[in-house]
Formats: C-alpha cells, structure tokens, sequence
C-alpha cells in the first residue's frame, strides 16, 4: 500500500492548522453550506499511474513486452479553475496562461463574483481559496468575505474530491482525449452545472451529517502528532 502524499509542513503551518481545526469546529451544517469551495488543478492528456512491473529474463530488458512507451509530462497538461457549493457547481474556466493575480482577478471578476451574488444575494456566503500568491489581490477579497485558510493547505479543500471524480470520469469515456483541447473541452463539459452535479454526489459524501466534519478531522489528524 502506498503511502498518502501530503503537503510538506513546518511548525507554523502546524500550529496555524490547528488554530482553524479550533475556530471552525463548532460550526453546524447550516453555517458550512453557506462556504463557497475554489481552487484550480492541472488534468494530464495521458494518465501517468506510477511504475508497472514486469517479469522477464537476464539481458531481456529492452524486450518489446518488458518495455512501455513514455510521452514527457504526461503528453502536456490543462488546468481548470472551478467552485462549488453544496447546492451546485460554477462553470469550470480554462486557465490557457500563467495563473498570476490579474489572471486570477479576471476570473474571480467573472466567475466567482457573479456565482457568489447568485447563490448569496443576501451577501451571507463565504469565499474559500488557498494561500496561493496569485490568491491574494486584494480587490477581490473585498468583494465578498473570504474564509480564513491555513497555509500550504490543499489537502484539506473538499473540492480535491471533485477533481478526483472528474478525474476518473475523463479517464472512463469511451472516447478519450485526443489534444489537449479536447481535454480542456471535455472536463469542462462534465463540469457544467447541468451535468456535473452528479460530481458533487461523492463530495458530499465527505460533507454529510458530520457535515464538513472530514475536513476538521483532517485538520486535527494532520496536527496531533506533528508539533
């Protein structure tokens, strides 16, 4: 079995998970549903699974059978910024250059602003996103109210479930991508609000009765025994 990779973490980012683990622990399903979750995610055009081994002979290495073909980096890659809340999903948006803060801005002016006003007119919802520097333009955070995250906290966003699912059900079509255009199309299509809800059916799994409970248990788990 392999081991769980997580994100390196020193003692301040320790503590300051901790400290949210404290903050946020008596929060109720009522308050969480209220959190908007965001974050993007690079999707490669071939899968890379890790290492395949085979059986074979002394001197048979470069035999057809023990040998597999390898395309650099996965054959290239997309990346895919997309949010979603407990009730439905935003259109997921193709990040086709670098993601720096006035990339980020646009999107976040966009997308994310008009998402927000929709499912919070009355301005009661939360805005979740990691500590990225590409993160931090301020206009945007002044736009609605922002959850406080921990640093160097990925793992701990409940929309890794989603990209996981999206993941798997990219892989699983009869037609695969063939570009990397058509896989920019086809993840975002499966994304789409009319679609994608399916997706949100094993996130919510993690965020049910216990609510948003995995993600507190995550935060306390990844601290006891680290500081």
């Amino acid at each position: 079995m392999r081991t769980v990779k997580v994100p390196m973490l020193i003692p301040v980012h320790r503590q300051k998970r901790q400290q949210s683990a404290y903050e946020y622990q008596n929060w109720t399903t009522v308050q969480w549903k209220k959190v908007a979750w965001s974050d993007e995610s690079r999707f490669l055009l071939h899968h890379v699974d890790g290492r395949v081994r085979v059986r074979r002979l002394p001197g048979k290495h470069m035999a057809p059978g023990c040998t597999m073909g390898r395309r650099r980096a996965g054959g290239g890659s997309v990346m895919l910024w997309a949010m979603f809340c407990w009730e439905t999903l935003c259109p997921a948006v193709h990040v086709d250059v670098t993601l720096t803060r006035s990339t980020y801005l646009s999107i976040a002016a966009d997308h994310a602003h008009s998402f927000m006003e929709t499912l919070f007119p009355d301005g009661c919802g939360l805005f979740q996103q990691d500590n990225a520097p590409c993160h931090k333009a301020k206009m945007g955070q002044e736009w609605f109210e922002v959850l406080t995250w921990p640093p160097n906290s990925p793992d701990l966003n409940p929309i890794h479930h989603l990209w996981d699912a999206l993941d798997k059900q990219v892989r699983s079509m009869e037609a695969p991508p063939r570009n990397l255009q058509d896989l920019a199309g086809s993840a975002a299509n499966i994304l789409l609000p009319g679609f994608g809800l399916g997706l949100l059916v094993p996130v919510k799994g993690t965020l049910n009765a216990s609510a948003y409970q995995d993600v507190l248990d995550n935060f306390m788990l990844t601290t006891c025994g680290g500081t």
